[in-house]
């Protein structure tokens, strides 16, 4: 039963980071509109770090608005969580770098607003930690499989 929860967890997680992607990609009509997609030329990292940033580093997330290097960054991250976690592969990677990702979006929006330190991207963080730590990838995903191979035994950052 822990098992299915932990799977049920890692792909949730997996979806909240894939959706996104799709949605800014694509401009699926969700949190981004139609005609303002990554394809349609529209920065999909503007917005939020434009207008969405508050707090006294404020400055630094506005002075990253628009620029290509941070959209790809961003994109990538989105995608690659995503598949990682919905697949239960590069878990390792996956913990690491959406951790880093969430800390970025929650040092954007300091002091959260409903809570003097706590919200969804902390949550988030811990649990991406707490899914790498307990194999969750292994169960109902092709972690297993991903950890026997010619690749993570020579790369094993990449499990």
């Amino acid at each position: 039963m822990k098992y299915a929860v932990l799977a049920t967890l890692r792909i949730g997680l997996g979806w909240t980071f894939l959706w996104p992607f799709f949605d800014k990609l694509l401009g699926l009509g969700f949190a981004t509109e139609s005609g303002k997609a990554w394809l349609d030329g529209v920065s999909p990292t503007f917005g939020f770090l434009k207008f969405g940033a508050y707090g006294p580093l404020k400055p630094f997330f506005e002075s990253l608005a628009g620029n290509p290097l941070v959209d790809w960054l961003f994109m990538i991250g989105l995608l690659g969580l995503g598949i990682a976690l919905i697949l239960g592969i590069g878990m390792r990677i996956a913990a690491y770098s959406g951790t880093l990702l969430l800390l970025l979006m929650w040092f954007a929006l300091l002091p959260p607003k409903n809570n003097p330190f706590l919200d969804d991207h902390i949550i988030y963080a811990l649990l991406l930690i707490m899914l790498y730590q307990t194999n969750a990838g292994d169960w109902f995903g092709l972690g297993k499989w991903w950890g026997q191979t010619m690749l993570v035994r020579k790369y094993p950052i990449l499990k």
